[in-house]
């Protein structure tokens, strides 16, 4: 049986380390690169083997080879590129955030009803072990009933960031700022672990950046259906770079993930669930120091392998029939994101909560 046959569209800096992915992926090949530049096409195509393409409205028909679209544009033009590979029957897989506005991504979630296709969107963190590990535990009771938590990416961009493409910091394109495009993935991981948001708070400036219409600094409260409380902090405006964290909180266990990192977690058995800190010492079920990941199953490239190899085994499990197969992190949990996302800006924009089944397309 021959790999699956994947096309990247899009040769940029994410583009590249997602061809990087699929070479590291078993059973998975890059067969096309498509760009809207020649220069980077043929160089990234070149490095993998592959055939290149500028045609970003036409590539589609002489792909016969390709059964997966990586869609790796600019946020804004993700259904552009999405809804066409689906209807010419590719599955897919599509940066974060699934586009900038709910209308555009429900172009998405529609195709696939229609078409059956598979699409993942990108979430690599929720690979990462240390979120495997507090997703595990929670969906256990190792933590109890959750009742708060904070999400927190404290990031630098300097202004050459911002300057690098007439696109970024645009809304039309990038959608948002801080929020929309860096503190999506801890926003995923918060909502992986506490639920379904219900209701958000928020406040943005722009503070540290100029010529640019999105916020760099963001700061929200959410209330979750489960009646739990969360605090959301985006920003790009934290010099040198500070961290992205995690911190979840149950009446049963806490835990914490620092960088990618495991660097706390307590869970209990039921038996003294007001054990106190200071008395419970260095019990078996608690971590103090960081539960370090070994070296090859950290950074950007290993994550993403193994969310490509998840999304492998979703198509080669369609192919044997099995309709009810789907990618640990697809279209519902995409479109969750960046609703609350969507969620925050509004209340910023108006002063006022915003309940998410609300929020504006």
């Amino acid at each position: 049986m021959r790999p699956l046959g994947f096309a990247l569209v899009g040769a940029g800096a994410i583009g590249r380390v997602f061809a990087d992915a699929v070479a590291a992926t078993a059973d998975a090949e890059l067969r096309l690169v498509v760009a809207r530049r020649p220069d980077p096409a043929r160089e990234l195509a070149a490095t993998h083997g592959a055939a290149w393409s500028t045609d970003l409205d036409g590539y589609l028909a002489a792909a016969d080879d390709v059964d997966v679209v990586i869609v790796a544009t600019p946020s804004g033009t993700h259904a552009d590129r999405a809804v066409p590979a689906l209807e010419a029957g590719k599955h897919l897989l599509v940066e974060k955030p699934l586009d900038v506005s709910l209308a555009a991504a429900d172009r998405i979630v529609e195709a696939e009803r229609r078409t059956g296709n598979v699409v993942a969107v990108v979430s690599q963190h929720r690979f990462d072990r240390s979120a495997e590990r507090v997703a595990a535990e929670v969906a256990t009771g190792g933590l109890g009933r959750l009742t708060s938590a904070t999400a927190s990416c404290a990031w630098w961009r300097g202004q050459s960031y911002y300057d690098s493409g007439a696109w970024r910091g645009t809304w039309a394109l990038d959608g948002g700022g801080a929020a929309m495009n860096q503190a999506v993935h801890i926003i995923d991981l918060l909502l992986s672990v506490m639920g379904t948001p219900e209701e958000v708070s928020a406040y943005t400036g722009t503070l540290a950046h100029e010529r640019i219409e999105v916020e760099d600094t963001a700061v929200a409260v959410v209330r979750f259906v489960s009646g739990a409380l969360a605090t959301i902090h985006a920003t790009t405006a934290a010099y040198p770079g500070v961290d992205s964290a995690l911190r979840v909180y149950g009446d049963g266990g806490s835990a914490v993930i620092v960088d990618d990192e495991l660097v706390f977690l307590h869970t209990t058995d039921g038996a003294a669930p007001e054990v106190r800190m200071a008395e419970s010492g260095a019990a078996a079920n608690q971590v103090t120091t960081a539960d370090r990941l070994a070296d090859d199953e950290r950074g950007l490239g290993p994550a993403h392998v193994r969310q490509l190899e998840d999304l492998v085994a979703v198509v080669r499990a369609r192919q044997r029939g099995d309709g009810s197969a789907r990618p640990r992190v697809g279209t519902p949990e995409a479109r969750t994101a960046l609703a609350l996302i969507l969620g925050m800006y509004e209340s910023a924009r108006t002063g006022r909560p915003v309940r998410l089944d609300a929020t504006p397309a």
